[in-house]
Order: C-alpha cells, then sequence, then structure tokens
C-alpha cells in the first residue's frame, strides 16, 4: 500500500510543480519581490506541511490573495533595497506564523468562521481587480503610480501612449495562449509554465531585452541562507501578518474541504493552523513570502492522483532542484510573461456569477460583498475586508435586535397567540417590547390575554427577566393578561428568582417538574 502511493505520490507532485513554480515566481513580483523569493517559498513550507498538515492534496506555498497582502505589510515596512525588502517579508512571514501558531494551540480555528461567504466572495473579487490593475504597467512596457486601483489605472490609462510595442503584443500573445490553455485543455498543459516556457524560448531568439522588452534578469542559484526577523519591524507588520494569517487560514481550509474524497482523515482546523503556522515560519526564515494553500494548485495536485501530503514534498524537491541547477533559464523571462500569468490567475478571484447567486438568496449578501469589493479596490486589501467583516458583524447584530414575531393562528379571539423567532436579551429586549405592544394595539378585537410561545428562548438575562415585569405591567394598564407556553426549565428556574416574576412561575415550575419526574422511568425503560 506504501509503495502504491508512492507511485502516485510522485507523478502528482511532479505535475503540480509546473504549477507552482512559474506562479510563485509571478506572485513574488506582485509583493513587489525578486522572483527567487517566490521559489523559495515553493520549497520550506511545502516540506513543513507534508510532514505536519492533515489534508491529503492541499499543496501549500503562496497565493495571489497572499502576495498583495505581502505586498500591503512591504510597503508598510518602507524598504530602501532589495535587502530591505526581503527583511520586511522575512518579519512579516514568521510573524504569520506565530500568529497561527498562537491560534491552534488556542484551538481558534473557529475564527475563520468570521469572514461570512459574501465577504470572501467580495474580498476576493477586490483584490483580483486590485491585482490586476497594478500588473498593466508589465503588461504594457509603461511605468505605474498609485496606491488603489483607480489610481492604479488611471496612470495606465494616462501613459497608454507610452506603451511598449513589443511588450504590448508578447504579452497579448500570452494572455490570448492562457486562456484559450485554461478554457480548452486546463490537464493536458499548465498554462503558467507553458506561458513563463514561451516567454523565455521568444526573448532568447528575437533578442528582446536589447530590443526594450523589460526581462527578469539574473536569478541567484543555491540555497537561500537563514534570515532572521527584525523585531524592529514587529509593530509595523503586526496588523498586516495578522490579516495573512486569517486569509492563508481561510483559503486553506477552503481549499482542503473542496477536495476532501471519501475515505480521506477528517480536517481537523486546529491542526490545520499548527500546519501551517510552521509553514510560513519556516518560509520566512529561508527568505520566502507567507504561505498558505492555493484552490488551483490544490486542484491540479488532486487531480494528478496526490494520495498523501508526500505529494507536496515532491513539489518541493523539484523546486529545490530548479533552485539549485535551473535559475539560470529565467534570467530572460520578460516580466510581460509574468504579468501575463498574474492577470490570468488573478481573474479567476474575480467570480461574479457567486456574488450574484448570493445575492439572489438574500439581498444583504450582495451589500455585504459589493461593499468588500469597492472596500478593496478604494482602501487596500486589509482595509477592504475589515469594511465587509465590520458591515457583515453589524447585519447580524441588527437581525438579532430586531427578531420576528409570529402570530399563531387557531385560538379564540380573546387570547392572542405569539412566537418570537428568535432569542431575546438585554439589547433587543426593549424593541421586543416595543413591538408586542404595537401588535396588541393594532389587533381589531382586544384579546384578554397575551400567550408567548418561549420555544425558541431557552435562557434570559437579568435585563430580560426585569423587562418582562414591565412589560406584564404595560399589559395589565390595557386590562390584558400575560401568559407564557414552552417556558423551558432554565428560564422558569430563572424567573423564579425574580422577585417580580417568582409567584406567577412558581406553579408553572412545579409542574414543569413533575412533568420530568413522570417522564424518567419511560428514560429509564
Amino acid at each position: 500500500m506504501g509503495w502504491a502511493r508512492l507511485r502516485a505520490d510522485i507523478p502528482a507532485g511532479v505535475t503540480t510543480a509546473a504549477v507552482v513554480i512559474p506562479q510563485a515566481m509571478a506572485y513574488a513580483t506582485i509583493a513587489g519581490l525578486p522572483v527567487q523569493v517566490g521559489l523559495y517559498t515553493a520549497i520550506v513550507p511545502l516540506l513543513v506541511y507534508a510532514l505536519v498538515g492533515t489534508s491529503r492534496p492541499l499543496s501549500v506555498s503562496t497565493t495571489s490573495t497572499i502576495a498583495a497582502l505581502t505586498a500591503v505589510a512591504v510597503a508598510a515596512a518602507a524598504p530602501e533595497t532589495i535587502a530591505d525588502a526581503i527583511q520586511a517579508v522575512t518579519t512579516v512571514a514568521v510573524l504569520t506564523g506565530a500568529i497561527l501558531l498562537a491560534a491552534g494551540a488556542l484551538k481558534l480555528g473557529f475564527l475563520a468562521d468570521f469572514i461570512s461567504l459574501p465577504v470572501l466572495a467580495g474580498f476576493k473579487a477586490g483584490t483580483g481587480l486590485l491585482i490586476i490593475s497594478g500588473q498593466l504597467g508589465k503588461v504594457l512596457g509603461i511605468d505605474q503610480t498609485g496606491d488603489n486601483f483607480f489610481q492604479k489605472t488611471w496612470s495606465a490609462i494616462t501613459h497608454l501612449p507610452d506603451a511598449q510595442g513589443r511588450t504590448v503584443v508578447l504579452s497579448a500573445l500570452t494572455l490570448i495562449l492562457l486562456v484559450a490553455i485554461k478554457r480548452w485543455a486546463p490537464r493536458a498543459f499548465p498554462g503558467a509554465l507553458v506561458a513563463v516556457a514561451l516567454g523565455i524560448a521568444l526573448s532568447s531568439l528575437l533578442d528582446l531585452e536589447a530590443k526594450g522588452v523589460a526581462v527578469v534578469g539574473p536569478v541567484p542559484a543555491g540555497l537561500p541562507s537563514v534570515e532572521l526577523p527584525d523585531l524592529g519591524l514587529l509593530e509595523t507588520l503586526l496588523p498586516a501578518a495578522a490579516g495573512i494569517a486569517l486569509m492563508s487560514f481561510v483559503e486553506s481550509i477552503a481549499a482542503a474541504r473542496a477536495f476532501v474524497q471519501r475515505g480521506d482523515k477528517p480536517l481537523n482546523a486546529d491542526r490545520e493552523l499548527i500546519a501551517l503556522g510552521a509553514a510560513n515560519v519556516g518560509s520566512g526564515i529561508s527568505q520566502g513570502m507567507p504561505a498558505g494553500g492555493g484552490l488551483s494548485q490544490t486542484a491540479v495536485n488532486d487531480a494528478a492522483g496526490a494520495r498523501t501530503p508526500l505529494a507536496g514534498a515532491v513539489t518541493a524537491g523539484v523546486a529545490l532542484l530548479t533552485v539549485l541547477f535551473l535559475t539560470g533559464l529565467f534570467e530572460e523571462l520578460p516580466e510581460a510573461s509574468l504579468g501575463a500569468v498574474v492577470i490570468v490567475a488573478a481573474a479567476g478571484l474575480v467570480d461574479l456569477d457567486t456574488i450574484r447567486a448570493l445575492g439572489r438568496i438574500r439581498g444583504s449578501a450582495l451589500v455585504f460583498a459589493s461593499a468588500t469589493v469597492f472596500g478593496v479596490l478604494l482602501l487596500g486589501v486589509l482595509d477592504g475586508v475589515l469594511v465587509g467583516v465590520v458591515l457583515s458583524m453589524l447585519g447580524v447584530v441588527w437581525r438579532l435586535n430586531h427578531p420576528e414575531i409570529t402570530v399563531i393562528e387557531g385560538r379564540g379571539d380573546d387570547e392572542l397567540v405569539t412566537r418570537i423567532e428568535g432569542p431575546v436579551y438585554f439589547a433587543n429586549v426593549g424593541n421586543v417590547h416595543e413591538q408586542l405592544l404595537e401588535l396588541v394595539d393594532s389587533t381589531p378585537v382586544k384579546p384578554r390575554s397575551l400567550v408567548i410561545d418561549l420555544v425558541a428562548i431557552p435562557d434570559a438575562d437579568v435585563t430580560t427577566l426585569l423587562r418582562i415585569a414591565a412589560f406584564e405591567r404595560d399589559l395589565g394598564t390595557r386590562d390584558i393578561a400575560l401568559r407564557f407556553e414552552n417556558a423551558g426549565p432554565r428560564l422558569l428556574e430563572l424567573a423564579e428568582r425574580t422577585p417580580e416574576l417568582a409567584d406567577r412561575c412558581e406553579r408553572e415550575l412545579l409542574e414543569h417538574r413533575q412533568r420530568e419526574g413522570e417522564a424518567e422511568p419511560e428514560r429509564g425503560q
């Protein structure tokens, strides 16, 4: 069985490497880093995850969204040289890893659920558009400025007359090739590898660098040296590291869950935090970028037949051989080719169909997704996702504070029976109080009693209990009695301790205990 798995994992790892290596190089350029940083990110994180991770096919290097977040972090450190930039990315990767490790130790895997699907879809769409706008300078061969999507796009438009003709032609051909492969032969050819190979071949044959087409230039060969984080950058980079940690975990868990098959071991979210944390620390000290599981490369790994995380180790081995012996091939790689690879990858993040589908289910989902998109485009990736999270949390609070009150039919005119569809607590009990009074006052025939079904309210805080007593007094001024149904034992016990409610709840609590006592022998049989 072990040999059978190994025979499946080796070709799967090699196949995935054909996708991971050129993408990792391209994603490094998103963050303004040398391409070798992307190559380093395709080594240690994959090896570490193969040892610690719990997902069979998850391929952990870097992704376009993490690269965009890394760009924000590196810019915040204001590096003056390439060495400064590498120091910054090392620090943010190690910080990201430390945050993930701490979250795993504290079993905080549930925190990923605070990013709702609409916010995640909006974040990805906004990030994709932001990345595309940042690559326009490379594919047009022009200088580009600006911090947000609108500034970058406007800068590209105003510099269109300066576009370098050969760069534009090469970019267009590469984009057409990538789109064609993605549409008609996604499994037959690794599009990114084909685009990189074609770019290198054309650059070498036509001497494109001498004709004004920008190329990558010399890529250092050999293993990276150990780089330690700069603690002086801790305060500057900690917010960005927290955002990267959250997105690394969210993307990784989403990718891993998307390819779970029958027979796979269950994913352990807290163990995944530990694995991703260790992978990021390892990436940082080996001069790599922050790492996470990518959906596209995981899909390739799964389709190629990966049976265990060992396939990731094979991918890392291929990347290692590339760093040791093949970096010379990339010296003549046009930056336009890398820019085209990034654009096609980023375009896959802009999933408008998903956003529309979520909006059809609930209109507020479209609002949250759209707000996140524009937040990312205008404010940047970190602040943009924060906008979406805050709005979605406010939406939850608003719905909690405005629970629906249902009128139950089937009783006589002298009784109004209602059910509160949701929890009642200190922040919304006043709203519920007012809604019930309005309901009573708007009833054509004034009822003699108001019955409230408490089946959805198993517990109550002190404010709510005291407000019930006040509500009962308000009904008394209208000559309406208040009665409850389906009150649970916990709620009755709390009401018994409340002086204003103790007398009226004593009988109901006694009856409930009697019912429980009668049912006990049946449960024991």
